[in-house]
């Protein structure tokens, strides 16, 4: 049996943050990360299209926690701790810069993922982090103060453990037999599959601010809207499959959403539409692209409203200017099923949040098993926030146990 201080188990980014600061801070504790794969970091790798977005400029916690549709509540303590700014000067003063894009999101300014895990293993090697590759956990248990673990390759004896596995399903078991509650696990971030002639052929066509509500609840959100070759996506509808997950599971994923194309009222757009009809009466309805939409999906609400290619404005009756209206505000779409957004699949569910203590990420049920990143039923929006939850947890997580 192999003994440690200190035994992480998951080599994803929660895992390397927290093992990294625990050996700079205290390098006289022994510690080693247990990773089932035959190399870790695999979400880094592949989060933000392979440039790695590292968190959000967003700095101000009240605000931040906003973007958590699990684990809003709890994480405002631990974001006064450790917040977007203290990422940033992780980062720098291991010579990773940082940039901001127009939409908040943050990168390394090498725009690849491999410099966060170039740093990420450089630290662990300066510091003495052994990293076991192809190490599954099979078994965890606990006699008097001491854990052992069972792996595929043998058995460890620690005083301390962090559980840093992500969406895990065969560690959430082992923590159910340890006592602790899982949430069920639901997909939390995808995008909605629409079948529909208004969005037919015009993958790519971005409407650049959107509202989009389920119908029948209280779900709603603003922001970007992508036409893809298989429905909708972007922020609009990603922020909408996040705070729903629970709700749109229970459908089965066939529901049906109201979009409001440019964020005006039905009687707003229609007064306007009337003016256009004396305006540009000479001119046909369908070449006259209006709102700032993307002339694509004009023309396909222009013809979902009855209206021919070479209709006249000075010809549309009000029939069809009440559904071009319509088309525009309360345009109803049916969505049947969901696909995973690119590669960075988030999950609502896991370890139950009352059941730890977040001035320390510590199990209430478990002394020394600390918990950091998605292993928790906490889940955020796309926009790097998922990983200011692994940094923030992890972060705490290290000084706690390096007090003792």
């Amino acid at each position: 049996m192999i003994q440690k201080n200190v035994i992480i188990i998951g080599g994803g980014a929660a895992g390397f943050f927290a093992a990294i600061n625990i050996a700079e801070q205290h390098p006289h504790l022994k510690v080693i990360i247990l990773e089932r794969g035959k190399e870790g970091l695999t979400k880094v790798k592949v989060s933000g299209g392979g440039r790695c977005n590292v968190t959000h400029a967003e700095f101000i916690p009240q605000d931040l926690i906003l973007n958590y549709p699990r684990g809003e509540k709890e994480l405002l303590g631990p974001f006064h701790q450790f917040m977007t700014g203290d990422t940033i000067t992780w980062f720098e003063k291991r010579g990773v810069a940082l940039k901001i894009e127009n939409d908040g999101r943050m990168f390394p300014v090498s725009n690849s993922s491999q410099t966060i895990i170039d740093c990420f293993l450089n630290e662990a090697r300066k510091y003495n982090v052994d990293v076991l590759y192809n190490h599954s956990v099979k078994g965890i248990s606990k006699k008097n103060s001491i854990f052992e673990i069972e792996t595929t390759h043998g058995l460890f004896s620690t005083e301390k453990v962090v559980i840093a596995t992500g969406s895990n399903p065969k560690i959430w078991n082992l923590l159910e037999h340890l006592g602790h509650t899982i949430s069920q696990p639901v997909p939390s971030l995808f995008t909605f599959n629409i079948e529909d002639e208004r969005i037919k052929d015009i993958p790519g066509v971005v409407a650049k601010d959107v509202e989009v509500a389920v119908l029948d609840t209280n779900l709603w959100s603003e922001g970007p809207l992508l036409i893809t070759h298989w429905g909708m996506s972007a922020p609009s509808i990603l922020k909408l499959s996040a705070f729903g997950a629970l709700e749109l599971s229970k459908r089965d994923y066939k529901f049906q959403i109201e979009v409001n194309f440019i964020k005006q009222s039905f009687k707003g757009c229609l007064n306007t539409l009337k003016v256009l009809k004396q305006d540009l009466a000479k001119k046909a309805v369908f070449k006259t692209t209006q709102f700032d939409l993307p002339k694509r999906l004009w023309h396909k609400l222009v013809l979902a409203s009855c209206i021919m290619e070479d209709t006249r404005w000075a010809d549309i009756n009000k029939f069809q200017l009440e559904q071009l209206a319509s088309q525009l505000t309360q345009a109803i779409f049916n969505v049947n099923g969901k696909s995973i957004f690119k590669e960075e699949f988030v999950t609502a569910g896991g370890v139950n949040l009352r059941e730890v203590n977040f001035k320390t990420f510590e199990s209430k049920r478990i002394e020394n098993l600390f918990f950091a990143g998605e292993v928790l039923n906490i889940d955020a929006v796309t926009g790097g926030f998922n990983f200011q939850n692994a940094w923030t947890g992890a972060y705490i997580v290290a000084q706690n146990i390096i007090k003792v």
